[in-house]
């Protein structure tokens, strides 16, 4: 197959960063993925991504020190893309990175489910939607929710996706600790047993179904928590600090960034927060709550 010519264009697209309202661990599956149940978030921290025509697949990347070959993930979703649907063509990528990398925020599957969609109209290919999910489900768990994005309700490996009543855009207050955490490492040290506790997932799809969002807070939960907590102390410690104070605080996916909704937030609260936080040398992100995965514009 060809690329379409004609159609080729200048693609821009904004990629947005999720975090996990509820994420449960129902079990190990016999090919060494977990099943999980969670309700995922969009919000507005975003990854900007440029497509070009260019005689061969190339990427370029700014704001961070990353690897352009095969290591990473863009470059993985577009051979995907390539090998799937049999074409011969190439494009110049170019990556504004502003998600943190191995923060729980899903940077990567975002800017993963950005290169689909904007090869995909870059090429012409006239994929659907439901063809690059799962093309996306190939390429990381969490890569169909983010070409999806919203407020979604997500189940077996994360690629099962139900969507919910979007929230508004509340604000979201997000800090992470100057180290990443590995997904592997956390899930590898997981223990899972008959008589966990587990996270209440369905009662907070209820809560959003309801439009009852300011009760979110009460109920949500994390499985991952304890492993991550357990292996880096010093984020359980910031953690107890913020539900001392009276703050909701909630880890996304399996790490180390925490989050809390910040409309109950006073001015003292944030003033507070920001100093202790920059002594610690933690990147900090106030922001909102985001109703989709994507964003793109097209020039011709």
């Amino acid at each position: 197959m060809i690329a379409n010519e004609k159609k080729m264009r200048r693609v821009k697209i904004r990629a947005f960063a999720k975090i996990n309202l509820v994420l449960d661990v129902i079990g190990r599956r016999p090919d060494g993925y977990h099943e999980v149940e969670m309700i995922l978030q969009s919000i507005d921290l975003h990854d900007d991504l440029v497509f070009m025509p260019a005689p061969t697949v190339s990427l370029a990347v700014e704001g961070r020190q990353l690897p352009v070959d095969d290591r990473n993930i863009i470059i993985r979703a577009a051979k995907k893309l390539l090998a799937d649907v049999g074409l011969a063509a190439g494009a110049r990528i170019l990556l504004h990175k502003r998600i943190p990398v191995g923060a729980g925020l899903g940077g990567g599957s975002a800017d993963a489910a950005a290169t689909l969609v904007g090869l995909n109209r870059l090429w012409g290919l006239g994929l659907s939607p439901t063809e690059l999910e799962r093309i996306g489900a190939t390429l990381g768990a969490d890569v169909p929710f983010c070409l999806r994005g919203g407020t979604v309700l997500a189940t077996g490996i994360g690629e099962q996706l139900a969507d919910l009543p979007p929230l508004p855009p509340l604000p979201v207050f997000l800090a992470k600790p100057p180290f990443s955490v590995s997904t592997a490492q956390i899930y590898k040290n997981l223990s899972l047993s008959a008589t966990d506790h587990h996270p209440a997932v369905k009662l907070v799809a209820a809560l959003i179904r309801q439009g009852d969002y300011r009760a979110i807070p009460r109920y949500w939960g994390n499985r991952l928590e304890e492993v991550t907590l357990k292996l880096y102390p010093e984020l359980k410690t910031v953690m107890d600090w913020l539900v001392n104070m009276g703050l909701p605080v909630r880890m996304s996916g399996s790490g180390p960034t925490i989050f809390a909704f910040a409309p109950d937030w006073t001015p003292e609260h944030r003033r507070q927060v920001t100093i202790i936080m920059r002594r610690k040398g933690w990147w900090m992100y106030n922001g909102f709550l985001q109703t989709s995965g994507l964003e793109v514009n097209e020039e011709a």
